[in-house]
């Protein structure tokens, strides 16, 4: 992995936690996506437009349906990631989504990518199933009165699991395919603004609460999450799959580390040494 590949890695990751604390407080469900994937696609307008008189794209018909199945992948993603946030602590669901989203991304890019990790990789990937036991506190998820956590969980793991899968499709729409990584977030976006306007016209006053209560919230989701993930496909367009999704993952520090002192969440500590050594596997993973 260059050095490259891996400063932009960092900066989305930082990015991205700050992104995921504005859906966290905001505490929306598909309005609120409704309202953040509007101010996106508004945003992003000029600049597909700017893009295509600086670099002129055809694209085909093949790549056009990559960009439009991206954008389902993701519109799941952005709802179940708000429904979880609602379900448990941002310092439970963010690490485990985002620590079993790399494991999962590697395993696909092993089978599916014909990827080969090293050993060390591999031990990364072992070091991080420990870490989700502990930050999920292991057998104790067994016991009747934590079914909440259980439901928060069960979340986070859905989560990691579209995560690793739409980071594996994209990694094939921006290197296999070739196609530019502002050109394919961009129609990602206004795909989802597509799909889930049908759903919140029905309920536009929730929409407009959401803009009235949480304009600052909106605007932080909607300049950090486009600019993060454009700095990752720029970084997949060269860089193995397996290298980048663990890499970009020390965001769960800083995920753990906001929930625990800025939200003033439970569990504080155990979570962000959990959230250290998951961080340990992922970089592991990129190391190898």
């Amino acid at each position: 992995m260059t050095a490259f590949a891996l400063a932009l890695v960092l900066v989305a990751a930082g990015l991205h936690a700050t992104w995921n604390l504005c859906a966290k407080r905001a505490g929306g469900g598909l309005p609120f996506v409704w309202v953040v994937t509007m101010v996106i696609c508004t945003l992003y307008a000029p600049v597909l437009v700017g893009y295509w008189i600086w670099q002129p794209t055809a694209l085909s018909p093949k790549a056009v349906a990559w960009i439009c199945a991206s954008g389902v992948l993701k519109m799941c993603y952005s709802l179940l990631l708000q429904r979880g946030y609602r379900s448990g602590d941002f310092s439970l669901i963010y690490p485990l989504a985002r620590g079993t989203g790399p494991l999962l991304s590697t395993l696909a890019a092993i089978i599916f990518l014909g990827e080969r990790p090293t050993g060390l990789a591999m031990a990364g990937g072992l070091v991080i199933v420990g870490s989700v036991f502990f930050l999920t506190d292991g057998a104790r998820l067994f016991r009747e009165d934590r079914a909440h956590l259980r439901t928060a969980i069960s979340h986070g793991l859905v989560i990691g699991t579209l995560i690793a899968s739409y980071t594996i499709w994209d990694r094939h729409g921006v290197h296999a395919l070739g196609i530019p990584p502002v050109i394919y977030d961009g129609g990602t976006a206004f795909m989802i603004l597509v799909l889930i306007t049908p759903f919140a016209l029905s309920r536009r006053a929730e929409a407009a609460r959401h803009w009235r209560e949480h304009k600052r919230y909106v605007f932080g989701m909607a300049l950090l999450s486009p600019v993060a993930y454009v700095l990752v496909l720029t970084a997949m367009s060269f860089t193995p799959v397996s290298y980048v999704a663990p890499a970009r993952e020390v965001s769960i520090v800083v995920g753990a580390f906001l929930g625990a002192k800025i939200l003033k969440e439970q569990d504080g500590r155990r979570r962000v040494w959990a959230a250290l050594a998951m961080a340990a596997g992922v970089i592991a993973l990129a190391l190898g």
